[in-house]
């Protein structure tokens, strides 16, 4: 039932918010994870706490989350909860606003319910599968650019490098924010025309985003424009590409095929 279930992530983001913003800029203890991946204790509070008050509200859900050492049991569940406590702990931890709570319901594949929530900013987007997606209660459209000249993405400066494209992206603007949730929300929006992201994706940091971003308008697939699916093994996708229909496709045109593993 995705109506309900959104209405219970909106109120567990609320509640994560509240336990994070008692860390933020109070120096949290952090820890490396290992490869230059931080997590803070805020991380690991909001994760604990969110594990505890979803799985209580919906027992027969499996459970995947970057802060939880994944059983594989989710992938005997017909829906799962993908989260991720903090997106962008990184700046979390610096101190600036645009770290988010990602949460999300996939059942069968599909994300049908999705919450991208910034505690900082006190923006919460929202969407359900077939109801639109909104942003603090009012609607959002993603843009309706089709010409990708002039088109702002919002990527980091790796994905610009001319060997990924067959046309050089010497035309776009280049935008960035630290938080992948956040910048497929942002693209629903409209307040960017496109995002993107070369490199596999963990399901926790895209599967509230792409949902928000297609109830939006927004076309979201992985790199090569092959459809996004979730709760797989690896719980990982082949990059990311979020657009308005026109901008999506031009793009997808303009990008080197992926490099052979």
């Amino acid at each position: 039932m995705p109506a309900p279930d959104l209405d219970l992530l909106v109120e567990a983001a609320r509640e994560a918010g509240d336990i994070a913003l008692g860390h933020w800029r109070r120096d949290p203890q952090v820890w490396d994870k290992g490869g230059d991946d931080p997590v803070s204790e805020a991380d690991l509070a909001v994760d604990a706490h969110l594990k505890t008050r979803l799985l209580a509200a919906r027992p027969e859900y499996g459970w995947l989350s970057e802060e939880t050492p994944d059983t594989g049991a989710r992938l005997a569940t017909e829906r799962v909860f993908v989260v991720d406590p903090i997106d962008g702990t990184r700046a979390f931890i610096d101190g600036q606003e645009t770290w988010a709570h990602s949460l999300a319901v996939v059942e069968r594949g599909r994300v049908t319910a999705g919450v991208v929530y910034l505690p900082a900013k006190d923006r919460l987007f929202a969407a359900a599968a077939g109801q639109g997606a909104f942003c603090n209660g009012d609607p959002i459209r993603a843009s309706g650019r089709t010409d990708p000249s002039g088109a702002n993405v919002l990527a980091n400066r790796a994905n610009f490098d001319a060997r990924h494209w067959r046309v050089p992206p010497d035309d776009l603007a280049r935008s960035f924010r630290p938080s992948l949730a956040y910048r497929l929300a942002l693209v629903g929006q409209g307040r960017f025309d496109a995002m993107l992201t070369l490199r596999d994706a963990w399901e926790w940091d895209i599967a509230a985003g792409t949902l928000i971003a297609a109830e939006a308008g927004a076309t979201v697939t992985d790199r090569t424009g092959a459809a996004l699916s979730f709760n797989a093994p690896g719980a990982k996708a082949p990059g990311v590409l979020a657009a308005g229909p026109g901008v999506h496709a031009a793009l997808i045109a303009r990008l080197a095929p992926r490099p052979a593993a």
